[in-house]
């Protein structure tokens, strides 16, 4: 699910865990890992454990030996010496997605239930013209949660900003712009699975990280909605010049 969002050069592996499963990846977590959820719930561990499998898998298929994936500021993955990678975690899917540095800048994905979001929550997050745009986009395809959608690449943004720059970025601090793909019609299908997929553009709106020399103004990215969920991806390319 995640994998159709980002380019070749990006590895994902993604899991939808049940509670044996879980256990058996909780119990091979290294103790580092261990220690930052000691005082954890149950079900924070399980995701906790799952997703560090999954990003696991993806050091291997990289060619990079596995390794602890621990946290640093603000909670963001401290990744192996030359990857970039982003993790996201829900009820019943966990991905991680993980690229060397010579291909990306940064990454970033996120992954929520396909649902409305909590009563007070997208006037908390969005901007004005973010909201007359859901208004819209929910009048032409009324079977996506565009709300939720919007939230969702509001966190794959932050995640691909915060390696960039150390810095916050709140919900205000960029526009983003979501459209459907021209197949895309939103409806359910038998069984009630909603299918829809499309693109993404964050305009930042609090100057940008400097990439090789140039000043990022603009994130963007493709989402997609299926299986009960919503997911989105945001990757920061270089444009030219020297790799690090």
């Amino acid at each position: 699910m995640i994998e159709e969002l980002l380019p070749a050069s990006v590895v994902a592996v993604e899991a939808r865990p049940d509670d044996a499963a879980a256990g058996a990846l909780e119990a091979a977590l290294h103790p580092e890992e261990v220690a930052l959820v000691a005082r954890a719930v149950a079900k924070r561990r399980r995701e906790f454990a799952v997703v560090r499998a999954c990003a696991r898998r993806a050091m291997e298929k990289l060619g990079v030996p596995p390794q602890p994936v621990l946290s640093g500021e603000r909670g963001a993955p401290r990744w192996p010496r030359g990857i970039v990678g982003s993790m996201t975690h829900c009820d019943s899917y966990c991905a991680a997605a993980l690229a060397r540095v010579t291909d990306l800048a940064s990454l970033g994905i996120d992954a929520e239930p396909h649902g409305p979001l909590p009563e007070g929550v997208e006037p908390a997050v969005t901007l004005p013209g973010e909201r007359d745009r859901l208004r819209r986009l929910t009048a032409d395809h009324p079977g996506i949660h565009w709300g939720r959608l919007l939230f969702s690449a509001k966190e794959s943004v932050y995640k691909a900003w915060y390696p960039l720059t150390g810095r916050w970025l709140d919900f205000s601090e960029a526009d983003i712009e979501l459209w459907p793909d021209p197949d895309t019609g939103g409806d359910p299908e038998a069984g009630g699975d909603v299918r829809a997929r499309g693109g993404l553009r964050a305009e930042l709106l609090v100057p940008g990280p400097v990439v090789e020399g140039r000043r990022v103004r603009t994130f963007e990215g493709r989402w997609t909605v299926r299986q009960g969920l919503v997911a989105t991806a945001i990757v920061v390319p270089y444009d030219s010049g020297t790799r690090p």
